[in-house]
């Protein structure tokens, strides 16, 4: 008997209150829109660097035929085979614990398969280069990308080794640039849960006030304190129920057109989040949206009503 009187004051409330209720909508679904945007924007970097960081080596250049900056090719020449060797020897007695696998990429080998498809013609800067213009290098897998260090402080001062370089480096500052978005995306979500949080607050206790006369006489007849709070502390959980499926379902077809039917089809060399990440983040949205609702509407009651 209870429970079906406190449904059905809820309800009376939420027809009663359709404009407070719209609004409290509206400023659920805009705040909890940025939460999972950057909740899938950082989702999207954690499965790039998991994927490109599993990729990525590190490639140890080898000095070219030729003038050079580095004090180790001194000698204008390209290492021998037997040089070549020495350096693989080196690695697999020092670095054996952190270096999985070793792989020669000779100047033929890179010329083809890597210089030829970034510049077709084998034109660069003007120039048409062949393959007696390339590097010769050794691609290390690691262990633990994290020891590249230790592997630049074993080689770097080696005969024969002009550079000692980490792919990382080249997407790092991708990823800086995706974490910098985040940050923003986070504050301007944090402002508008703040603004959620006082908006739903004072919805609740303007509907309060419209039924002053209603809870006193629930008060003289016996009533309990949670009997009173309870409806309008539906009535914003409702509000934020249906505020924060439409942010999912917004955030469901944005990933849908913009990177399923967009970017996943043209950007190749790129992982994306899926469908799939959406709604294992949505059960989240939907229950933080509901749980901070009713916070905001007990207190906001407590203070009002003074039960």
């Amino acid at each position: 008997m209870r429970l079906r009187f406190i449904l059905s004051e809820t309800w009376t409330s939420l027809r009663r209150n359709v404009p407070m209720i719209l609004s409290v909508m509206l400023v659920t679904f805009i705040s909890f829109l940025f939460i999972g945007a950057s909740v899938l924007m950082q989702a999207q970097i954690t499965k790039a660097k998991g994927d490109w960081y599993d990729k990525v080596e590190v490639v140890v250049w080898l000095c070219p035929d030729g003038t050079s900056q580095s004090a180790n090719c001194s000698s204008g020449k390209a290492p021998t085979n037997n040089e070549i060797v020495d350096i693989e020897d080196k690695i697999q007695d020092e670095l054996g614990s952190v270096v999985s696998k070793v792989t020669y990429v000779s100047r033929d080998e890179f010329y083809k398969n890597t210089f030829l498809k970034q510049y077709p013609n084998g034109v660069y800067q003007g120039r048409t280069l062949t393959a007696a213009d390339m590097q010769a290098s050794l691609r290390l897998k690691l262990t633990d990308p994290t020891k590249y260090q230790q592997v630049s402080e074993v080689l770097s001062g080696v005969t024969g080794v002009e550079e000692v370089q980490d792919q990382r480096q080249i997407f790092d500052p991708v990823f800086s640039v995706l974490n910098k978005a985040t940050v923003v995306t986070v504050v301007l979500a944090g402002v508008m849960i703040v603004v959620a949080v006082l908006l739903t607050g004072t919805t609740i206790r303007m509907s309060a006030a419209s039924r002053k006369n209603e809870t006193e006489i629930m008060r003289l007849v016996g009533a309990s304190n949670w009997t009173i709070r309870l409806p309008f502390i539906l009535e914003g959980m409702t509000a934020s129920l249906i505020g924060s499926l439409l942010a999912s379902g917004a955030l469901s077809v944005i990933v849908q057109v913009f990177i399923t039917d967009g970017l996943a089809q043209t950007v190749q060399w790129m992982p994306f989040i899926t469908q799939q990440t959406v709604w294992l983040a949505a059960p989240a949205l939907v229950v933080g949206a509901m749980v901070l609702s009713a916070l905001s509407s007990a207190v906001s009651l407590r203070r009002y009503l003074k039960v």
